[in-house]
């Protein structure tokens, strides 16, 4: 096989590019535990379709929002839902008013449509399979809040903290869940209630209270939840605010890609004479695109596997030996092993390699030209890297310099920016980590220089007056949007993207409406104070004479082109197009004729006459 010295240098896939997809050493093991008690079936909350919903049918919405959009961010997660205070019990301990609804045969499982589906129906069967009661009265031990973190933390302790973040989310609108009993009853409840949560979170498990409250009565977290999460202080006051907020996000929340912010990568950077250090990668921002798609079989529908076989052209037979590459030189075929040819394209051993330092003034705003990878030092297989890391960054801050790095594969080198990122610590805790950006420096070609308008001295360049640029000034800051942030407007492709992909998924009739947050905001720019600064700025710049769609500099040919349209439009007035289209007597007009029609609408008056006809019969769909 002849080589092509092109292809060899060419660039292959770009695997510097770390891969940000979530992988099984960094996924969530969720288990949503739903109060399922008479209370949470006669308390309604008003909805924003005028509508009262239980706070049963609220929480399981915002499960089921939460189950689909899980299904985008992450798709290693696995979930499992919990109903406690239920008049039957399905669980592995067997234990009384705790019913487990599992996505997998050992009670967690990846979320998936057919989960969803049958989610999303159990409350039409709810009352007849399982039913709703009271776990917890005077003259009873059962305790159905221990019960359902029992049977939650039993569900987690698949996978390793380490490796897995672990979550219970609760969801009651019972403040005082032991409120009905009274003495050593209530006391040993209580105590034995919240050592089991505490048991749970010992073992790496975070527990978060989701709670339902109507406007007619507060959620009350002093009575019982706060000792639970361990709340005081600010952190109790602001608790109820922002998960409210939360509920409500978790309801309404966008379909979008998600990426952890957790090491994805390690590097080995290599500084001189031998000496290296291990970084650790952390992608803190990503452009969310579409997911890879998959091809499936059309029988099974499993996934394919592609493979790839060399089929000799003299014989036709399957060739199982590697193919050897030559390059034609003098007469002779210089053969090349698949190893000689890495090695020729192979740039540096090392994939992260400091070459220098240069002055912070250096290094300007656009040469970022895609997000950056921020690197912090771990000594789980280099020890010191820690130590020869912060010595080299405060040198960086002391200096004012940034490090000039090779990175890259052989395929894609590529030079980087280290700059060093100082701590940043407020009262209420750390702000910024001590820590370096990664920059990926543009190519020569990456960069366009500014081009120099010519203009003819003789032209004068308009100025604004003062009064214009007041106008403007006051104009701008009517329609300035404080606080803004690119994260505020979701993309609509993306959105309608997941929406069709959700309805194909879960059998939806129809696909789910889509607003779409980049169109003008009409309401808004119809507000008094902006359309008065508008009319201002107009009648400073233009005058009070201006009408709207008229210029005040029109140019000589565009004056002639709508004297023309206007004659067109005269003198086509005087011919009964339907009648001469109708008998077939426009072959007899002429071809300035024919122009006239073309003209007054706005149609080309270019080619022969048979392409006119057949212009003006298009247009007239004869």
């Amino acid at each position: 096989m002849e080589l092509d010295p092109d292809e060899i240098f060419g660039d292959d896939e770009d695997d510097s590019q770390p891969n940000l997809q979530e992988r099984e050493s960094s996924k969530e093991y969720v288990v949503y535990i739903v109060d399922a008690s008479p209370k949470m079936f006669s308390t309604t909350c008003p909805g924003e379709d005028q509508n009262d919903q239980t706070h049963f049918q609220m929480a399981i919405s915002c499960i089921s929002e939460s189950l689909k959009n899980r299904i985008i961010n992450s798709s290693y997660d696995e979930v499992a839902i919990c109903f406690f205070n239920t008049r039957e019990k399905k669980n592995l301990q067997d234990i009384n008013g705790v019913f487990e609804f599992s996505a997998g045969e050992d009670g967690l499982g990846r979320p998936t449509a057919r989960l969803i589906k049958e989610f999303d129906q159990i409350e039409e069967s709810f009352v007849k399979k399982i039913g709703s009661q009271y776990g917890i009265v005077p003259g009873s031990r059962e305790n159905s809040l221990y019960n359902a973190l029992w049977v939650a933390q039993a569900l987690l302790r698949k996978g390793s903290a380490k490796t897995a973040d672990k979550r219970m989310l609760l969801f009651t609108n019972e403040d005082d869940p032991f409120g009905t009993l009274k003495g050593v009853t209530k006391l040993d409840m209580t105590r034995t209630t919240l050592q089991r949560a505490k048991d749970a979170q010992d073992l790496g498990i975070s527990i978060e209270l989701l709670p339902l409250s109507n406007p007619d009565r507060h959620f009350s977290m002093s009575h019982f939840y706060a000792d639970m999460l361990g709340l005081e202080g600010d952190a109790l006051a602001d608790f109820i605010p922002s998960s409210i907020e939360r509920l409500q996000d978790m309801k309404d929340q966008l379909r979008k890609r998600m990426f952890k912010k957790r090491r994805y990568r390690t590097y080995s950077l290599s500084i001189a004479n031998g000496v290296s250090i291990q970084l650790s990668a952390y992608a803190l921002l990503r452009p969310t695109v579409p997911g890879s798609i998959t091809w499936l079989d059309s029988t099974s529908n499993l996934p394919l596997k592609t493979e790839r076989s060399l089929i000799c052209a003299d014989t036709g037979a399957l060739i199982q030996e590697a193919p050897k590459q030559f390059l034609p030189y003098r007469n002779q075929e210089i053969k090349f092993s698949r190893e000689e040819i890495s090695q020729i394209k192979r740039v540096s051993t090392t994939q992260l390699c400091l070459l220098g330092f240069k002055p912070l003034s250096c290094l300007k705003d656009y040469h970022n030209l895609k997000p950056s990878t921020f690197l912090f030092p771990t000594d789980e297989e280099m020890i010191g890297s820690t130590k020869i890391f912060i010595a080299l960054h405060r040198s960086m801050l002391r200096l004012r310099r940034f490090a000039v790095a090779y990175f890259g594969s052989s395929t894609h080198p590529q030079l980087v920016a280290l700059i060093a990122q100082d701590e940043i610590i407020s009262t209420r805790g750390q702000i910024e980590p001590p820590g370096m950006h990664m920059i990926y420096l543009p190519y020569c070609d990456d960069i366009r220089n500014t081009e120099e308008l010519h203009m003819d001295v003789t032209f004068t360049t308009p100025r604004a007056s003062n009064e214009e640029i007041q106008k403007a000034v006051a104009l701008m800051k009517r329609v300035d949007l404080r606080d803004f942030s690119v994260c505020q407007f979701s993309n609509p492709a993306l959105q309608k993207h997941y929406a069709v992909l959700q309805a194909l998924a879960l059998e939806e009739d129809e696909i789910p409406e889509i607003k779409d947050e980049t169109l003008p905001d009409e309401e808004g720019m119809a507000r008094p104070g902006i359309v008065n600064a508008v009319e201002e700025f107009k009648l400073a710049v233009y005058g009070e004479k201006y009408e709207e769609g008229e210029s005040n500099n029109i140019s000589e040919a565009s004056r002639k082109r709508k004297a023309i349209a206007g004659k067109a439009a005269q003198e086509s007035a005087n011919y009964d197009w339907e009648d001469l289209a109708e008998n077939g007597k426009l072959k007899d007009l002429t071809v300035s004729e024919l122009k006239f029609y073309l003209a007054a609408h706005r149609l080309p008056v270019t080619g022969k006459k048979e392409a006119l006809i057949s212009r003006i019969l298009t247009h007239m769909k004869k």
